[in-house]
C-alpha cells in the first residue's frame, strides 16, 4: 500500500484514539447512562416488560448531558408513542390476516417517519417512531391472533414508555440543568480565548468556534421553558454566551502586531471573568474608559465590558427554526434516504420471515439505527457498528460463560448491566466520530445477555442476535452503496455553499452590523467544521465512488481558506464592494458542482494571515471555480 493511501487511515486511527480520551464531564455522563440502564433492566425484569435490551438501547441512544433536554425528549416520545399505539389498534386488526397489506403499511409508515427524521426538527425521534411501528406490526407473526392487538400493542408501549419515564425522573434528580451547561459554555469560551491570547494553545479556540451557537440557544430555550433558573439569570447567560462567541471571533482576528503585554492583559481579564462566572457571579463592570479602537482588540475589550451588563452584552434573540427544512420537498435526498432505509428494513424482515429464523430479527432494528445520508457516513457508521457489535458480543458471551451462572438475583444482573454499559457509554459519550460504536457495544452486549424476563444463558439466542446485527449491517451497506449512492463530497459542497453564502451576507453589511452578525459567523464556522468532517469520511466510500483526489484536495483547501477568511472579515473596517459578490458567486458555483477539473489549487498560492480580504476572496472564488 502506498504512503498516500495509508495517510488517511493513519489520521483516522489517531483521531479515534484521541476521541476515546477523557474530557471534563465524560465520566459523569458515562455513569449516569450505565446506572439508568441498570435501573431500566431491573424494572423490566420485575414487571415483565419485553425486549428490555431495546429499552436500554433507547437510553444509550437518547441520553444527553442536558437534563432538561432529556426530560423534554422523554415526554415528547411518550406522547407520540402513546398516540401511535392507540391509532395502530384498528390498523392491526384490519391487517392481521393480510401479510402483504401489513408489509405495505410498514413501508408507508416507515417512509413517512424516516422522511421527517431527515427533513424536520423531529430528527432521531422520527427513526425511533418508525422502529416502534415496524416492531408492533412484526409482532403480528409471533402473537396468537386473538392477542395481537392487546398484547402486541402493550408490549410495544411498555418497551418505549417505561425507559422514557425512568429517564425523565432520573434526569430531574441527577441531570445537569441547561442554565448550568450554558454557564460552563461561557467559561469554556473565555478560557479558550485566554489560552489563545497568551500563546498557550489555539486548538481550544478553534474547537469553541466550531461549536457554533445552536447548542447554547437550545439550552437557553429549555431553561426559559422549564424555568430552571430565574428569568434574569437566563437572560444574562444567553447574552453572555453570544458575547463570549463574539469575543472568540475577535481573538481569532487579532493582528500579529498586537504586543505581548496587551495580549497578556486581555488574557488575564478573560481568566478573571471566567473564574467569576464559574463561581455563579457576574463580572464587575470595568472602569468607564472610552473604547476608541474599533478593531479586534477593541471588540475584545468591549465584549469583556459587556459581560457585566444585565443582558450579558448582547440583546440578540435566537431565531426559532422552522419544523421542516427549507428544502424538505425540493431536495430528493430526504426521500431517497427514507426509501433506502425502508427498503433495507423490509428486506431484512422478509429474509428472516421466509427462512423462519425469528432469532435474527435484530437485522431490521439495525437498519433503522445504522442508516445515514451519505455513503461515507453510512459505511463509517457501519464500520463502527460492526466493531462495536463484535466487542459487545464478546463482552456478552464472556458474561454468559463466566458471570451469569453465578448470578442469584435481579440486583446481580443490574450490576452486570451497569459494568457492561459503562464501557459502551464511555465510547458513546464521545464525538460523533466514535459514538455510534459505543451505542452498538451496548446494544450487542444487552441483546446477548437479556432474553425474555431473566438473564440469558442461551448461546444460540446470543448467536442469533449477533448474526441479525451483522445481516442488517450488510443489507444497509448494499442498499446505500448501490441505490442512489450519495458521496460525502456532495455533502461537503452543500455545506461549503451555505458557509460561503453566510460570508457573502457578512461582507455586504456595514462594519457595525457585521461585527454584531455572529449568527451568520457561527453558522459559517459550524458548516465548515462539518464539511471538514465529511471530507474525512471519504476513505470509507467504495473506491469506484470516491471523487478524484484533485477535487478532494481543492475542497479541503477551500474549507481552510474560508475558515481563515471569516475572523478578519468580521471586524474589517473596509470591505471592497466586490467581495460579497465573489463569495456569493463561489457559493453558487460550488453548490452547482461546477469546476473540479483543475489540479488542487493550481496557480492559487496561499497567502499570509494578514493579507487583504480582497485577495482572500479572489483565491476562494478561484478555488470554487476549479
Amino acid at each position: 500500500m502506498t504512503r498516500t493511501a495509508e495517510q488517511p487511515w493513519a489520521g483516522i486511527f489517531r483521531q479515534a484514539w484521541a476521541d476515546l480520551q477523557p474530557f471534563p464531564g465524560r465520566f459523569a455522563m458515562t455513569w449516569r447512562v450505565a446506572l439508568l440502564c441498570a435501573l431500566v433492566c431491573g424494572t423490566a425484569m420485575l414487571y415483565k416488560v419485553p425486549e428490555s435490551a431495546i429499552s436500554c438501547y433507547l437510553i444509550i441512544f437518547l441520553m444527553r448531558p442536558n437534563g432538561a433536554e432529556c426530560v423534554a425528549q422523554a415526554i415528547g416520545l411518550t406522547i407520540l408513542v402513546s398516540l401511535i399505539v392507540l391509532l395502530m389498534a384498528p390498523i392491526i386488526q384490519a391487517t392481521a390476516d393480510q401479510p402483504l397489506l401489513r408489509i405495505a403499511l410498514i413501508a408507508a409508515t416507515s417512509f413517512a417517519f424516516l422522511f421527517l427524521s431527515s427533513a424536520s426538527q423531529l430528527g432521531e425521534i422520527g427513526a425511533i417512531i418508525a422502529l416502534v411501528i415496524a416492531f408492533v406490526l412484526t409482532l403480528v407473526d409471533q402473537v396468537p391472533a386473538g392477542e395481537i392487538v392487546t398484547r402486541g400493542l402493550l408490549y410495544a408501549w411498555q418497551m418505549a414508555v417505561m425507559p422514557m419515564a425512568l429517564m425523565a425522573v432520573f434526569c430531574m434528580v441527577f441531570g445537569t440543568s441547561p442554565h448550568r451547561l450554558l454557564r460552563r459554555s461561557v467559561c469554556r469560551r473565555l478560557d479558550a480565548a485566554a489560552q489563545a491570547l497568551s500563546g498557550e494553545a489555539r486548538a481550544p479556540l478553534r474547537v469553541a468556534l466550531e461549536e457554533g451557537l445552536a447548542a447554547g440557544d437550545k439550552q437557553a430555550m429549555l431553561a426559559r421553558l422549564l424555568h430552571t433558573a430565574p428569568s434574569a439569570e437566563v437572560r444574562w447567560l444567553s447574552g453572555a454566551a453570544a458575547t463570549a462567541y463574539r469575543l472568540l471571533l475577535a481573538v481569532a482576528a487579532l493582528p500579529a502586531e498586537i504586543g505581548s503585554d496587551a495580549r497578556k492583559a486581555l488574557a488575564d481579564q478573560c481568566r478573571s471573568a471566567a473564574a467569576l462566572i464559574a463561581g455563579g457571579r457576574r463580572p464587575e463592570p470595568p472602569p468607564a474608559v472610552a473604547i476608541t479602537d474599533t478593531g479586534p482588540a477593541g471588540v475584545v475589550r468591549e465584549a469583556l465590558a459587556g459581560l457585566a451588563q444585565p443582558n450579558g452584552g448582547s440583546g440578540a434573540t435566537a431565531a426559532k427554526p422552522a419544523f421542516l427544512a427549507t428544502d424538505a420537498f425540493t431536495n430528493p435526498d430526504h426521500q431517497r434516504y427514507a426509501l433506502k432505509t425502508t427498503a433495507a428494513a423490509i428486506a431484512c424482515y422478509l429474509i428472516y420471515s421466509l427462512i423462519d429464523w425469528q432469532g435474527i430479527h435484530t437485522a431490521m432494528i439495525t437498519c433503522y439505527v445504522a442508516a445515514l445520508g451519505t455513503t461515507g457516513e453510512t459505511v463509517h457508521k457501519l464500520a463502527l457498528r460492526i466493531i462495536g457489535c463484535l466487542i459487545g458480543a464478546s463482552l456478552g458471551l464472556g458474561s454468559i460463560l463466566f458471570v451469569i451462572p453465578h448470578l442469584q438475583s435481579v440486583g446481580g444482573l443490574m450490576a452486570l448491566v451497569f459494568a457492561g454499559v459503562l464501557v459502551a457509554a464511555w465510547v458513546s459519550s464521545g464525538s460523533e466520530r466514535v459514538s455510534y460504536g459505543g451505542v452498538q457495544i451496548g446494544l450487542a452486549f444487552l441483546l446477548t445477555i437479556l432474553d425474555g424476563f431473566a438473564p440469558s444463558t442461551d448461546m444460540d439466542s446470543a448467536r442469533d442476535r449477533v448474526v441479525g446485527i451483522l445481516l442488517g449491517n450488510l443489507v444497509v451497506y448494499l442498499v446505500f452503496t448501490q441505490i442512489w449512492p450519495k458521496s460525502a463530497v456532495v455533502d461537503v459542497r452543500e455545506r461549503l455553499a451555505r458557509a460561503l453564502a453566510a460570508l457573502s451576507r457578512l461582507a455586504a453589511m456595514d462594519p457595525p452590523a457585521r461585527a454584531a452578525g455572529i449568527a451568520d459567523a457561527a453558522a459559517a464556522e459550524t458548516e465548515l467544521a462539518k464539511a471538514r468532517e465529511a471530507l474525512a469520511l471519504l476513505p470509507f466510500e467504495p473506491p469506484h465512488q470516491r471523487p478524484p483526489e484533485a477535487l478532494v484536495q481543492r475542497l479541503r483547501r477551500l474549507v481552510e481558506e474560508a475558515r481563515s477568511a471569516l475572523p478578519p472579515l468580521m471586524f474589517a473596517a473596509n470591505v471592497p464592494a466586490e467581495t460579497s459578490a465573489m463569495f456569493a458567486q463561489a457559493a453558487e458555483r460550488i453548490g452547482r458542482h461546477e469546476g473540479g477539473k483543475s489540479p488542487a489549487g493550481a496557480a492559487v498560492p496561499a497567502g499570509e494571515a494578514t493579507e487583504p480580504l480582497a485577495r482572500r476572496a479572489e483565491r476562494i472564488a478561484a478555488l470554487a471555480a476549479g
